[in-house]
């Protein structure tokens, strides 16, 4: 009897043992399957974040990219316009210089009074009393241009002079401001076009 029950005890214990090995590597299987989708499911959050991470770099990187040209474009306005801006001044600068010349002024006023006047109508021709008084002089001189011009005193005209056409409704303005506006005008597409370069 105490075989049998050794025996016995050996089977109960044996039957114990491979119990516990069973759910032991039941447990361990699920471990590992639990462990490999834990992983998985690491690996694909990962790349997922990796491939944001990535697109965000790219459109980091583009716009980026599109706020350097236009601050570029910006600048290279600003520069233009700063540029333009200080020509205007040199411009204005160098006819004012030349319109001081009272004599040129008058000699200028007395060519746009032979082309106005032509024999018909009137003109009238506006300026500072400097230049009034030089074209009285010269148009004293020359009896045949004076018929038909009458002088009137505008000191707004600066160094410059306006010439009125058609009882005024018609005007030629040859200020300072007037002359060096249209060689701007005509100087702008040069510069642009020399500044993007």
């Amino acid at each position: 009897m105490s075989e049998d029950l050794q025996n016995l005890l050996d089977k109960i214990q044996q039957e114990g043992v491979d119990k516990a090995k069973s759910e032991a590597d039941r447990l361990i299987a699920e471990a590992n399957q639990k462990a490999r989708e834990i992983v998985a499911e690491a690996k694909s959050t990962a790349e997922a974040y990796a491939e944001d991470a990535k697109t965000q770099a790219e459109s980091y990187k583009a716009s980026s990219l599109r706020t350097i040209q236009q601050a570029a474009a910006n600048t290279v306005i600003e520069v233009e316009k700063s540029v333009t801006a200080m020509l205007e001044k040199l411009l204005l600068k160098d006819v004012n210089l030349v319109l001081g010349e009272t004599n040129l002024v008058a000699d200028l006023a007395m060519e746009a009074i032979r082309n106005y006047l032509s024999g018909n109508g009137k003109i009238e021709v506006a300026g500072s009393q400097k230049l009034l008084d030089t074209l009285r002089n010269k148009l004293a001189a020359e009896a045949s241009q004076s018929q038909g011009v009458e002088l009137v005193l505008d000191e707004k005209t600066g160094a410059g002079f306006r010439v009125l056409l058609a009882d005024g409704r018609i005007e030629h303005t040859f200020t300072d401001t007037a002359v060096s506006e249209a060689l701007a005008q005509q100087l702008r597409p040069s510069l642009a076009a020399l500044l993007r370069k």
